[in-house]
């Protein structure tokens, strides 16, 4: 009998598991249940949560190919369509930040034509698109997977999880709060009034073009972009501690080149030291010092410690005006890509954020601590560097007045009063007739989990957190060992702070499956002996 396998969640994750498990080289059956209309596309790449002007972070050349490469694909498409996204066929490479949707646009493609090999190749697979999977039960060695209509008649010997990003429902909006920018804000009629940001990532962004776009036109001259808007009394602020804007995407070799100082080895040497966290920041500040004397000597790198780096790194863009730093930095940036020149320090932490990824569940309770207030807000600004062409945006709303950045300082007070939003900081009072949470997804528990049966069985083992081996196979849980593969990114966060993005889901769905094919092979096996 074949296996018979679920995948929640048909996202990137969902996608590359699909990928991998789809080489087995004996036919599988294989269920897809996505809750959204139509499976492949991904949460932040539907017109659900996002518009054309809503840009991905994430270039051609970072995104592991599922059948054809991204940009093989954008270039395969008629010149129309990619117009209608603002792109031109002779300007397309492979460095270059497209539309969201059309990322979405790209995975759903590529998952039809998955389906249509595998099933060339002898596998049975079920799509069930707006099926949203409500819980998980674990029975006589299978698991029942439970809908909104009850269980599901079908049994599966395995089930992938891998459900994506979670932010709060449409429900908990009101015409004046938003608790996320996919929480209704594509569809809102928002009024020309003063409207209040939490964050000035990417996604803070997004939410600033989904509002400004309502009641104005970006246009472009050459490199120059401006907005023009007839209305009156719109004003937008993006707001966070420190007031300081991401920094523009800069040129770098890729794949990465190895480091020279923070091997696999001497992180392994580090976490058996008696303090594990100087440890690593002193391989940190050796392959900085190594990759760019100048920068090192700048900032004083030499006296600086964990704990006083993250200060130093942000000295100097806290001190200067957020639009200021920003003009000059995309200046930088644009030349360097012109010129393929790599700044040798911003490159040294790029790379090293994913060796340190891999070991930060291994720090002791006070080293995390202190790792959480410090050198992960350092790689989070690092790795988060933002299109070139969102910075124009920002720069473009500034100079037309509709945009401000405020530093909020810590501590600061917010509340809800009636249909306003007020913040209290550094004694001064900001009201807002709108306010959007652009903060990001934020790391869940197994509280959190959607299926009550899984949770319970979480918790009784004591797990406040889900736990997984190398595989993101759920241990712990009695009845469900080896019958889950857990994906969920929301949930892995805790132990993998950096784990966001489409790199990762490639990463995490193609080890779930990796090792539920051996399983298969294992089991096959046995039962031919």
């Amino acid at each position: 009998m074949a296996t018979t396998l679920a995948v929640v969640g048909t996202g990137p994750t969902g996608i590359y598991a699909f990928r991998s498990l789809i080489r087995h080289s004996t036919p599988l059956v294989i269920w897809l249940f996505e809750k959204g209309e139509k499976a492949g596309i991904g949460m932040p790449y539907s017109p659900e949560t996002a518009s054309k002007a809503m840009l991905a972070n994430i270039a051609s050349i970072e995104i592991p190919p599922v059948v054809t490469p991204y940009l093989d694909w954008l270039q395969d498409l008629p010149q129309a369509r990619l117009s209608s996204y603002g792109l031109a066929v002779d300007e397309l490479d492979d460095r270059q930040f497209t539309p969201r949707l059309l990322l979405g646009e790209y995975f759903r493609d590529q998952l039809m034509t998955l389906v249509d090999h595998a099933r060339a190749a002898g596998h049975q697979i079920e799509i069930r698109e707006k099926t949203e999977i409500t819980d998980l039960v674990a029975q006589e060695g299978e698991v029942i997977l439970h809908s909104a209509n009850g269980p599901l008649t079908q049994r599966f010997d395995r089930v992938i999880v891998a459900t994506g990003h979670v932010f709060p429902e449409a429900e908990e909006t009101s015409r004046t709060y938003f608790p996320s920018p996919w929480s209704g804000l594509i569809d809102a009629e928002i009024p020309a009034a003063r409207v209040g940001i939490m964050g000035t990532s990417l996604s803070s962004i997004d939410a600033a073009m989904a509002v400004a776009n309502q009641h104005g036109r970006f246009y472009r001259k050459g490199e120059d972009l401006t907005f023009k808007t007839d209305v009156d009394g719109l004003k937008i602020t993006l707001m966070s501690w420190t007031g300081v804007l991401p920094e523009a995407d800069f040129y770098c070799p890729l794949p990465y080149l190895p480091l020279q100082e923070m091997t696999d080895a001497a992180l392994a040497r580090c976490l058996s030291a008696p303090r594990p966290y100087d440890a690593i920041f002193d391989l940190f500040r050796a392959e900085i010092l190594q990759a760019d004397p100048a920068y090192a000597a700048r900032i004083g790198l030499a006296d600086l410690t964990a704990d006083s780096f993250p200060d130093a790194y942000f000295a100097e863009r806290e001190a200067q005006d957020p639009f200021r730093w920003a003009r000059k930095n995309l200046a930088e940036v644009e030349y360097n890509k012109a010129h393929e020149i790599t700044v040798p320090w911003r490159y040294a932490i790029l790379r090293m954020h994913e060796k340190i990824d891999a070991v930060v569940a291994d720090l002791p309770d006070d080293d995390r601590e202190r790792f959480d207030a410090g050198l992960k807000k350092v790689f989070v600004d690092n790795y988060a560097a933002v299109p070139s062409e969102s910075i124009r945006r920002l720069l473009a709303l500034r100079d037309a007045g509709v945009l401000e950045v405020l530093a909020l300082g810590d501590p600061y007070d917010l509340d809800r009063t009636g249909e306003k939003t007020v913040i209290r900081a550094k004694g001064k009072t900001h009201v807002f007739d709108i306010f959007i949470d652009a903060r990001g997804q934020k790391p869940l528990t197994t509280e959190d989990l959607p299926f009550p049966h899984l949770r319970d069985a979480l918790l009784e083992a004591g797990q406040e957190i889900p736990e997984v081996d190398d595989a993101y196979q759920l241990i712990g849980a009695e009845d469900f060992a080896g019958r889950i593969s857990f994906g969920a990114l929301p949930y892995l966060m805790h132990d993998k702070p950096f784990v966001q993005g489409i790199t990762a889901c490639a990463e995490i769905g193609t080890a779930m499956a990796r090792e539920i094919r051996q399983d298969a092979a294992r089991r096959k096996r046995r039962r031919w002996a």
